[in-house]
């Protein structure tokens, strides 16, 4: 979540920026982390864990200092051959702050910082998308370190505090989303919810359905053999939850959330068209809000959403009454 949100937005000013490479112990870095409200899926542990043992990289980690104090972390991904002449760097969805700190001064030396650290030359190349708002002041900030964007468009997702109580979410919902929640209740559907992992019916059942709708929608997603070590991850910690609809016995929608911190991603979805006419994601992602609750989870972002592709799952989405966010997008 943008830090102007879960904190900050003060005035600009001159600050001392250090970041301090790989100086925690695992307990240490997960004290850091811990203070992170707004965890996004791509910055977590268990996630930088499985990409990077599927995609032989390593994971370099950050401490922020500001003026001498510990201000944010972020984790990058590196791989490199013949002694990094060739070097692959990725830092999603970061920087992330502590409270008071994610200041535009603080932005701005970090991405000076991370330009010193990693240089622009021959053989090098750099995915950097920023987790600070899309605005003018922050791509001129990246420009003037050094970095090209690679695309017109930021980022965007949408946030849902579940700090609200569940009366306020009812009410935030738009009235459409809530028509189709109620005829979703006078429908026979069931619904059953796993954390068990990877082996399970309820797993293997929503990723033949999801790689079949990829294909035949041709849409990106993750692949079957990331989504398998994304789960095998997370499950580890029972942080994988799964929720399909039931009608007459067969599934005919699911969902798969990830729990990071107190954060939730929503990762992946499908409904069929029996699942559609039932209203089967509607009674899905309702009742998930009330098992995320029941586990303490803050905030669930439910993902990434396109202003000019995918408009159906854009309404779908924002008709939850999320807050939506957009950040600087890729650059390199």
């Amino acid at each position: 979540m943008l830090q102007k949100t879960c904190k900050q937005n003060a005035a600009n000013g001159n600050a001392q920026v250090f970041l301090q490479w790989n100086a925690l112990e695992s307990a240490g870095w997960r004290e850091r982390i811990n203070k992170i409200r707004c965890l996004n899926l791509l910055q977590s542990e268990e996630y930088l864990y499985a990409v990077s043992r599927l995609n032989q990289q390593r994971i370099s980690r950050s401490l922020i200092m500001v003026d001498g104090e510990e201000a944010g972390i972020c984790s990058v991904l590196e791989a490199g051959l013949f002694k990094n002449a060739l070097h692959g760097i990725i830092l999603d969805r970061g920087p992330l702050w502590f409270e008071s700190f994610g200041k535009p001064a603080h932005f701005e030396g970090f991405v000076r910082e991370l330009a010193q650290k990693y240089p622009r030359r021959f053989g090098r190349r750099v995915r950097f998308i920023p987790e600070y708002e899309d605005i003018q002041a922050t791509r001129q900030i990246m420009r003037t370190g050094g970095f090209r964007q690679g695309g017109s468009e930021g980022y965007e997702t949408i946030w849902l505090d579940l700090r609200l109580s569940k009366e306020i979410l009812r009410k935030n919902l738009n009235p459409k989303w809530r028509n189709k929640l109620n005829q979703s209740r006078r429908n026979p559907l069931k619904l059953i919810w796993s954390d068990a992992g990877t082996n399970t019916t309820h797993f293997k059942w929503l990723m033949a359905q999801y790689i079949r709708d990829k294909v035949m929608r041709k849409y990106d997603g993750p692949s079957y053999k990331t989504m398998k070590a994304l789960g095998d991850s997370f499950s580890r910690g029972k942080n994988m939850l799964i929720g399909c609809a039931l009608l007459d016995k067969q599934p005919i929608a699911g969902i798969l959330l990830l729990i990071h911190g107190s954060t939730a991603t929503y990762q992946i979805g499908y409904t069929s068209e029996s699942g559609r006419e039932n209203r089967a994601h509607y009674a899905l992602l309702w009742a998930a809000l009330s098992k995320l609750k029941e586990q303490n989870i803050d905030n669930f972002d439910l993902g990434g959403v396109n202003a000019k592709g995918a408009k159906g799952v854009r309404t779908f989405k924002k008709g939850m009454g999320g807050t939506i966010e957009k950040t600087l997008g890729l650059y390199h």
